[in-house]
């Protein structure tokens, strides 16, 4: 039986457990899931070792986990697969089309600064209060090179963290450079695969608690919408104690991530679906670099 596959294009805290949560109360025949836990070793989760090996080039030993990943898929028996985590851009979205050749995406955008405070706020508490969940209790891996690194997180071995000192930034500067880095992935596989016109655009929160973008969602997917929409609310919250509230601090360590980065990377800022929003002018502010 061929599965529809669909997959996500997004950072973490970005909305995808709400839209898991809004498709699993709402769809049927459809397999939803948020984030494959690590221990499931036959629907590998794509974080930690694979998105070291994506970046290092050895792509091979991540063609052998999304093999094992796609007979998963398979096995589970229903029409349609829709994974929500955010390891898609991380670990395999160069692959993807070898083994998911027609899959569907959705592309969750969220003020970045509000993402990037969110990840270090959550880091930060679970490092405090040792609250790590299961699947994040071993939060770091070791690489080929003896290194430790994020298990959720890009390597800092791509070329866009050259452009800093990595011992001077902040735990947010790295979340906020990881955002600008993870959304240019997202344009590059959307023409490289030509997959605009399979990608649906959400920016969260609000997206994801209209109902009418909902029965869109649900549309998209290709599956029956109930007569009674159930939406899903606030489903990640912040952690205990630190609020996501961009002050002007955070603004100003956004400026000096700007200031360093080639326009290159900041190009994508001045299009949709990025310069509606108003936090656009903050990453877009530059002009373009003469040519030599």
């Amino acid at each position: 039986m061929s599965v529809q596959t669909v997959f996500a294009l997004t950072s973490a805290r970005s909305g995808t457990r709400s839209l898991s949560e809004l498709l699993k109360r709402n769809a049927s025949d459809c397999t939803v899931v948020h984030e494959p836990n690590d221990l499931n070793l036959r629907n590998p989760s794509m974080f930690g070792v694979p998105i070291y090996h994506n970046a290092t080039g050895d792509l091979d030993a991540v063609r052998t986990l999304l093999h094992r990943k796609r007979q998963t898929i398979a096995a589970y028996g229903t029409s349609t697969y829709v994974e929500t985590s955010h390891a898609f851009l991380k670990s395999y979205w160069n692959l993807a089309p070898e083994f998911f050749p027609h899959t569907k995406v959705f592309h969750l955008i969220r003020n970045p600064l509000e993402v990037a405070l969110s990840e270090s706020n959550r880091e930060c508490w679970m490092v405090k209060r040792r609250k790590y969940p299961v699947r994040y209790r071993y939060r770091y891996y070791r690489g080929s090179d003896g290194r430790r690194y994020r298990r959720w997180a890009l390597t800092e071995l791509e070329p866009i963290f050259s452009h800093f000192a990595l011992a001077e930034l902040t735990l947010f500067q790295r979340y906020l450079i990881q955002w600008i880095k993870i959304e240019n992935r997202a344009m590059k596989y959307l023409r490289r695969f030509d997959m605009h016109t399979r990608c649906m655009t959400l920016h969260t929160p609000q997206d994801l608690n209209d109902p009418q973008t909902a029965a869109a969602i649900l549309g998209f997917v290709g599956v029956i919408r109930p007569c009674d929409l159930e939406l899903p609310g606030a489903q990640n919250r912040a952690a205990p104690g630190y609020a996501t509230v961009v002050g002007e601090d955070e603004v100003c360590q956004c400026r000096e991530v700007v200031a360093a980065l080639p326009s290159t990377y900041l190009e994508i800022f001045r299009h949709e679906p990025y310069a509606g929003q108003d936090w656009a002018p903050l990453l877009s502010n530059r002009q373009p670099e003469p040519s030599e």
